[in-house]
């Protein structure tokens, strides 16, 4: 089976501004996509986020979601960090959605019921086919997110920390090994 496509920043975008333009939920799904593509997140982990989980009673984002082994694949809790720029999509996503601080789920189908991973994934498989996107899945968010911090020169053990794996080969079968990593490579040695 083919591993997910990774994505770079230009298709990342241009498949968020099919999203903006053309989706019905589209604060919805561009968060989703976010927690995937710039928190590394699985797609299990991001449906089974509470509003709790991500700002705090004030309805500051938090900087760190904290998942519980239930919300996990292989039932480790993990921390996720969440960057700056993240946070502030997670305050337009909450105010857009009117949704108050609350032990909810984050994310809720047009039914108002909790997503499940199999519905996420079909979703986000949707949205990425329609911004032309060919190969891209709800797991290339992390492919990409994990391969682009190798780019920049992230050690594999911090990566493996990252994802929440807890073997370091794991990681490595995430990673697409690019020409900047050649090239960063390469220079390093002379």
């Amino acid at each position: 089976m083919a591993q997910a496509r990774v994505l770079t920043d230009k298709e990342l975008k241009q498949v968020l501004n099919y999203n903006d333009a053309c989706e019905r939920h589209a604060a919805r799904n561009r968060l989703m996509l976010l927690l995937t593509h710039w928190a590394g997140m699985r797609i299990g982990e991001v449906v089974a986020l509470r509003v709790s989980d991500v700002v705090d009673e004030d309805s500051k984002p938090k900087s760190e979601i904290r998942l519980t082994p239930s919300q996990t694949k292989g039932s480790h809790a993990r921390t996720v960090f969440v960057s700056t720029r993240l946070q502030r999509e997670i305050v337009k996503y909450l105010q857009a959605s009117n949704t108050p601080y609350s032990e909810r789920s984050l994310f809720r189908t047009q039914k108002s019921q909790q997503f499940s991973a199999n519905t996420a994934t079909q979703l986000l498989q949707r949205v990425y086919a329609r911004a032309g996107m060919r190969g891209a899945t709800s797991h290339s968010g992390r492919r990409s997110y994990l391969t682009k911090l190798a780019d920049k020169g992230v050690s594999v053990f911090v990566l493996a920390q990252l994802a929440g794996h807890q073997h370091i080969s794991t990681t490595q079968r995430y990673v697409t090994v690019s020409d900047t990593q050649l090239r960063n490579a390469a220079e390093l040695a002379s």
